[in-house]
């Protein structure tokens, strides 16, 4: 059995040179751990003019609607991440029409791409993360019932980019900075 030196790792908290703020650093190589915020993507998606969303089946905000959406994996691009969740969740194949808003959330070191998308011939089904998942039209929405305010936030914008062919991305609305959610 070989023995191999106890090293520290990081565990030092300091202000590298040339950097501004302190992170945690190894004493005996000198590795820095950045901590950077999780990417999270995610669809607004519709069929037959109608809003599909899923009930959440996992911790957090169990029990509560949210649109399809969860973190990116190393290697893949948003869009790829995006029609993953969308499978993951829904069991829907999606076709993705373009971006509705990049959301920050600093609390909890988030930045979250939710695109627009319909679902392909209409097929789709709760997955392991999803306790049931329904069309809704606007009107039945269950609003006061939505996981996240950044979902509420991204079906917003779906309906303000409705119909048309191209738009900006929007961000946080006004006044909603992410520092509290």
């Amino acid at each position: 059995m070989t023995n191999f030196p106890k090293l520290a790792g990081p565990s030092v908290l300091q202000t590298p040179d040339g950097d501004n703020r302190e992170r945690l650093t190894c004493p005996d190589c000198g590795f820095i751990n950045y901590e950077n915020p999780k990417i999270v993507v995610g669809a607004v998606c519709t069929w037959d003019s109608r809003l599909l969303l899923c009930r959440r089946a996992i911790d957090p905000r169990r029990g509560f609607w949210t649109i399809p959406a969860g973190f990116m994996e190393l290697n893949e691009t948003a869009e790829a991440g995006t029609r993953r969740e969308a499978k993951e969740e829904a069991c829907a194949d999606i076709d993705i029409d373009g971006l509705i808003g990049v959301y920050t959330i600093p609390r909890i070191s988030q930045v979250q791409l939710i695109y627009r998308a319909t679902v392909k011939d209409g097929v789709f089904a709760a997955g392991d993360e999803t306790e049931e998942l329904d069309l809704f039209g606007w009107d039945d929405i269950p609003w006061d019932d939505l996981a996240f305010p950044s979902v509420k936030w991204a079906l917003d914008h779906w309906r303000e980019i409705a119909g048309e062919d191209s738009w900006s991305p929007f961000s946080n609305p006004p006044g909603q900075d992410g520092s509290y959610l």
